[in-house]
């Protein structure tokens, strides 16, 4: 059965009064009798009227400009998935006067971050969209914007001891926790798994330290203590391809019982790459993205499955957070946990392409 949708009209033909005296009520404007604005509240009440909020932002003819605070996708291409979101959000708001200025920094600079928070927040913006991936240097600005009042949303990173309005993106501890179940099913009965964190400054990196936690806990809880082991290391490439190589090669001589390696971030193809040139075929890959150059992997058998996190729908819904508390005025959730899907050759086809 189709809900009714009660008009102004309604109400004032139930009230005894014009449509012009309902909406002075219903939008506070102009003098109405005290006895008639609590008659016609009433009605509107009792037949569940619910404002338009869509039209009403049409007609207000007023530009809400936000700022996104967003990584470089030319140093790291995870990061044009989430950019791609929010100018596809940004069209589909633009008829509601919203306007986005880009603030773009090198993800692996946190000076970058710094000089690109410091523009924005000497500019007026109705709101403010992050990727808060330098811990230290984003908590600054999160208490500055909130002592002036700017909401601003978070998304890919969570840190909700400052109070963003809202959080878009995964749960990291379950997402690492789920990589731990995967790779129980390939190994039932024991296996010594390898958590890679690759070109990642870790005191900066909280969500991280939770996928971590996660895919260690999952084994601690459903698993005897002693049939397996969790290694953990750091390795950083950068244009250091052999450096790479030799840190990884000392890693698995030191350690020639690992059958796994789970990377935390989007970089799975530099360790697949390592392992087709080194043939290592009976290791277990495991990472995170859908990355051009980890599909090909993931095609290619290298990586066995990428864990979706949906970067692109990160940008797209932390705009619309903004837009529903800014032009429709309702109330969001503190935190939207995105899909963890996971992904194989085989069923890549249905979310890429």
């Amino acid at each position: 059965m189709e809900k009714t949708i009660t008009r102004i009209k309604d109400i004032a033909q139930k009230a005894g009064v014009s449509t012009g005296t309902v909406d002075r009520v219903l939008h506070n404007r102009g003098r109405v009798s005290e006895d008639v604005q609590q008659r016609v509240l009433k009605i509107a009440k009792e037949l569940n009227y619910e404002p338009n909020l869509l039209a009403r932002a049409l007609v207000t003819n007023r530009t809400y400009t936000i700022a996104a605070l967003l990584p470089d996708p030319a140093a790291d291409s995870y990061w044009q998935a989430p950019k791609t979101g929010i100018e596809k959000a940004e069209a589909e708001l633009k008829q509601y006067g919203v306007v986005v200025k880009q603030f773009i920094f090198n993800p692996f600079q946190a000076s970058s971050f710094r000089e690109n928070a410091d523009r924005l927040t000497k500019t007026k913006f109705d709101g403010i969209l992050v990727a808060p991936i330098f811990y230290r240097e984003s908590i600054t600005y999160f208490n500055i914007w909130k002592r002036s009042g700017v909401p601003f949303v978070l998304f890919n990173t969570h840190i909700p001891d400052y109070e963003p309005l809202m959080y878009i993106g995964q749960d990291s501890y379950l997402s690492g926790y789920l990589a731990g179940k995967i790779f129980h099913f390939g190994h039932q009965e024991s296996g010594t798994f390898l958590v890679a964190h690759i070109d990642e400054n870790m005191q900066d990196s909280s969500h991280l330290i939770k996928k971590e936690q996660g895919f260690v806990d999952y084994f601690q809880q459903n698993t005897s203590a002693d049939a397996y082991q969790i290694l953990h290391t750091q390795v950083s490439r950068g244009t250091d391809k052999e450096g790479f190589t030799a840190q990884l090669d000392n890693l698995l001589a030191d350690n020639p019982s690992i059958t796994g390696i789970f990377v935390t971030n989007s970089k799975s193809y530099m360790v697949a790459e390592y392992l087709q040139a080194r043939n290592h075929r009976k290791i277990n890959l495991v990472g995170y993205d859908l990355v051009e150059k980890n599909l090909h992997f993931l095609n290619a058998g290298i990586i066995n499955f990428l864990i979706n996190q949906n970067p692109k729908g990160q940008g797209y819904h932390s705009m619309y957070g903004l837009a529903d508390h800014l032009i429709f005025k309702k109330k969001v959730e503190a935190i939207k946990y995105l899909p963890l899907d996971i992904i194989t050759k085989e069923n890549l086809q249905y979310y890429y392409g």
